[in-house]
């Protein structure tokens, strides 16, 4: 039996519990992408736009939304911490303004854009390098006490895809998420989520096998995140494109959930929640 995880955060005094909401058993993470070059056309929404997409989101049923200023896509362009915070901070002021309940997540590996991030009203760090590519990354996670996703990367967004020789993939992959998670727990930090890094220095080979094993994070007592909307595991795989994505994505996030993902992060929230929905109605899982 996997061990049971812990299931509530506390984002800046509200206590989520990842169990309940809108989607029971498994929380919803809506992906809003404030680049020009996502690898998912659809995703990248204009800065007029975002309030109106966040708020569809929510009523679909995510818990979370998910703002990036960075594109993390494999040899995606370099852009400046004030380029990125430029295009994260009045997306939040103006999601706030429009939905002050909503649960804002900055998709930032940079120290500086998380607190700028935070002091305009996020509440929490998605963080695709897990603290390798910002010394400062953690220290500032913990004093700003926000829950924090700490995701499995090697080099970098531009780099990545150089890095992934394994010789046991799932084994190393903890090895590597659980030296980062033990620092996190050493400078006192609480509300840790871990994500494996579907599509972050893996093969698409080496994605499937991940997936296939995924109830192995579960040593850890930190919910689960899994991202796998619209990847390039799925439409190379069937030889289709992102666009065309949204079907493979459904299959691989009822996988994840029934192998314990606590949170999805997907571009397509009403999907998702269906997924969670009917899973819940499998007594056997």
């Amino acid at each position: 039996m996997p061990k049971v995880t812990k299931k509530t955060l506390n984002c800046r005094g509200r206590l989520v519990n990842l169990a309940d909401g809108p989607t029971p058993g498994t929380s919803i993470m809506g992906i809003l992408n404030l680049t020009p070059d996502s690898f998912y056309e659809h995703s990248r929404i204009k800065p007029e736009k975002v309030a109106d997409t966040a708020a569809q989101m929510i009523r679909d049923g995510a818990r979370f939304i998910d703002l990036g200023g960075y594109s993390t896509r494999p040899g995606a362009a370099d852009i400046s911490p004030a380029e990125e915070t430029d295009r994260v901070v009045p997306a939040i002021e103006a999601i706030l303004t429009a939905l002050p309940d909503a649960l804002i997540s900055v998709d930032t590996f940079r120290a500086s854009v998380a607190r700028h991030a935070v002091a305009a009203g996020a509440v929490m760090i998605n963080d695709v390098a897990g603290g390798t590519l910002d010394p400062d990354m953690f220290t500032t996670a913990a004093t700003l006490g926000v829950p924090y996703v700490l995701m499995h990367m090697r080099g970098t967004p531009q780099t990545m895809q150089s890095f992934t020789t394994y010789k046991q993939l799932v084994p190393e992959i903890i090895d590597e998420i659980g030296q980062q998670y033990a620092r996190l727990r050493q400078l006192g930090h609480k509300d840790i989520i871990l994500d494996p890094g579907f599509g972050f220095a893996k093969t698409p080979a080496q994605n499937f096998e991940l997936l296939g094993q995924l109830e192995a994070f579960t040593v850890f007592d930190a919910p689960l995140l899994a991202g796998l909307s619209r990847k390039s595991t799925i439409w190379r795989t069937l030889g289709i494109t992102a666009a065309e994505a949204l079907n493979g994505t459904t299959v691989l996030n009822t996988i994840a959930v029934l192998k314990h993902a606590d949170i999805l992060r997907v571009h397509d929230v009403r999907e998702a929640a269906e997924v969670i929905l009917l899973k819940k109605n499998l007594k056997n899982f």
